[in-house]
């Protein structure tokens, strides 16, 4: 199978998976638990979500390992087990993917605010991503996905941690932005060409948006992303804004909205989609076929 960075070189597009979080809590994820301990509590879980994802059509899964950073694990006292939740969790997606799909790991804020704003340092963020990605390294991730970022600083120190860790496996960085009366920012300030900037110079080979907007808004900030960098563009949006129903999450775009959506992204020269929160191997079913169709 031929690896991403030749896949994009190639002109292709990939489609990537969807939300892993909703598939979780479908799954019996609880409120405010630590997802990644699906690892070693319900391994079985976690190879079934890969390889519906890769049944669905998609091209990329990633490994269960958003969270799998020693900062942010260490909100559950599970810091010491940062090697075997990375670990167990991309070997449950390489299983579920098997010979049809790559796998990438997932890294997501380490949940704490860096100095000057926080009480942690680059260098502690640093060492903490960087130990997540020597792992990454040592467990054969085919790429790495740096998502869901607010501080364009953080974000950087990833994508130059995974760098370090592995030099020949390419780094997708996407970023969360808020549409404000000024346009597309994420919550710590940062706007799109801010992030072009400083995702480019850290070595991202691709770079883009996830979460916290639906496919609508994605599209507009697909736009701006393609005229503000040269690289692979990779978008995954929401499934829309969510809203409470009977006491449950409902989520407002189903697939076929969204992947009329993902023909405006095709045409507007995006090179990675996939979804987020909300979105299901329905969705990606949906996505491939438009993706398959070339945006017609």
């Amino acid at each position: 199978m031929r690896g991403v960075s030749e896949r994009l070189a190639a002109g292709e597009v990939l489609l990537a998976d969807g939300a892993i979080g909703t598939m979780l809590m479908a799954r019996g994820l609880e409120a405010g638990a630590c997802p990644e301990t699906f690892a070693f509590e319900r391994p079985e879980a976690l190879e079934e979500i890969a390889r519906l994802y890769t049944e669905a059509g998609a091209d990329l899964v990633q490994a269960n390992t958003f969270g799998a950073s020693p900062l942010k694990l260490a909100a559950y006292g599970l810091e010491a087990r940062t090697r075997e939740i990375v670990l167990r969790a991309v070997e449950c997606a390489r299983r579920g993917a098997g010979e049809e799909a790559l796998v990438y790991g997932s890294c997501g804020p380490c949940g704490r605010l860096l100095e000057p704003w926080g009480d942690v340092s680059p260098g502690e963020v640093r060492e903490s991503f960087s130990t997540t990605m020597r792992v990454l390294a040592e467990a054969g991730v085919d790429a790495v996905i740096v998502e869901t970022m607010t501080d364009v600083s953080e974000a950087a120190i990833a994508v130059r941690a995974a760098r370090e860790a592995m030099p020949a496996v390419p780094v997708v960085a996407t970023m969360t932005f808020d549409r404000t009366p000024r346009g597309f920012f994420t919550i710590m300030g940062t706007g799109i060409e801010e992030a072009c900037r400083a995702l480019e110079e850290a070595g991202a080979a691709a770079l883009g948006s996830n979460c916290g907007q639906g496919s609508g808004a994605m599209v507009e900030i697909a736009a701006e992303f393609r005229r503000r960098t040269a690289l692979p563009v990779a978008i995954q949006p929401n499934a829309g804004i969510p809203r409470r129903e009977a006491g449950a999450t409902v989520w407002p775009e189903p697939p076929a909205f969204m992947a009329a959506r993902v023909r405006d992204l095709l045409r507007l020269g995006v090179r990675i989609v996939g979804g987020c929160c909300g979105t299901t191997p329905e969705h990606v079913r949906a996505f491939r076929e438009a993706v398959e169709g070339g945006g017609a």
